[in-house]
Formats: structure tokens, C-alpha cells, sequence
């Protein structure tokens, strides 16, 4: 008898000690980011002197829009801009924009590498643009 209730005692204990034990998490919680982003395709890129014109394609629709980015964004340390160059192959040149908790974070270029492919032009000159680019401070994708 005394053999059966120390085996009985040693099983509820080893259950016990298993309903305190901690498992790995079954389900992965979400977190929801703070950045979100709008990807767009860039028809041209126009180099000036104080940056650079973006057309690119509105999103959902067939018209263009074009953003105004300083030089400045691209040349700082921790400035608002990036431009990664693409090599030979089929991927289109795009601008990715960032925001974050919905303002404006940072701005991605992916452009060709080769300035004579034909997404490349130069803005004429005598252009009267130049306020566009010292009063940029954001992009603001047109829908």
C-alpha cells in the first residue's frame, strides 16, 4: 500500500511541476511598425543644380507628379535621402517614402547607375525652380 501511494504521490508531483512550467509562445505577437511606406515608379529624374526632379507615376492612376529633393538630403550624414544605383538588368527605377506615426520620415531613390539611360534628362536651363528646393522639407506623394 505504502509502495502504490509513494508511486501515486511521485506521479501528481511530476504533473504538478509540468502545470507550472513555462512553454514557448504558440502564437507570435504582432507589433505593428511605426513606419509605413508608398513605393512609386519614377518616369525621370531631372538633375539641377540643387537637386533633383522626380516625375514618377501617380499612384492608381496614369498621370505623373513630380517631388522637388535637395542635394542637401543626399549629401548629409543624417540627411532625409538615399539613392541606391542600379546595375544592367530590368528592374525600373522607383522612390520609395517613408513615414513615420504619418509624417514624413525619409526617401529612398533607386535609380540607374547610367546617366544615359533614358530616365536621366537635365532641367533647362534658366528654369525658375530654385524655391522649390530650398523650401523643401518633406515629400508629399500626389494621389
Amino acid at each position: 500500500m505504502k509502495k502504490i501511494l509513494l508511486v501515486l504521490i511521485m506521479v501528481l508531483l511530476i504533473q504538478g511541476i509540468s502545470l507550472f512550467a513555462q512553454f514557448p509562445q504558440t502564437q507570435r505577437e504582432f507589433i505593428e511598425s511605426e513606419f509605413y511606406f508608398h513605393n512609386v515608379s519614377v518616369e525621370q529624374v531631372f538633375i539641377h543644380r540643387l537637386g533633383y526632379v522626380v516625375v514618377y507615376q501617380m499612384p492608381s492612376s496614369t498621370f505623373t507628379a513630380r517631388a522637388y529633393l535637395p542635394h542637401r538630403w543626399f549629401t548629409e550624414a543624417s540627411g532625409p535621402g538615399e539613392i541606391i544605383y542600379l546595375g544592367a538588368g530590368n528592374e525600373w527605377p522607383s522612390m520609395t517614402v517613408y513615414y513615420r506615426d504619418g509624417q514624413f520620415s525619409h526617401v529612398r531613390l533607386r535609380l540607374r547607375r547610367d546617366r544615359m539611360h533614358p530616365t536621366w534628362g537635365v532641367v533647362p536651363f534658366g528654369a525658375d525652380i530654385d524655391d522649390r528646393f530650398e523650401n523643401a522639407d518633406r515629400v508629399v506623394l500626389q494621389h
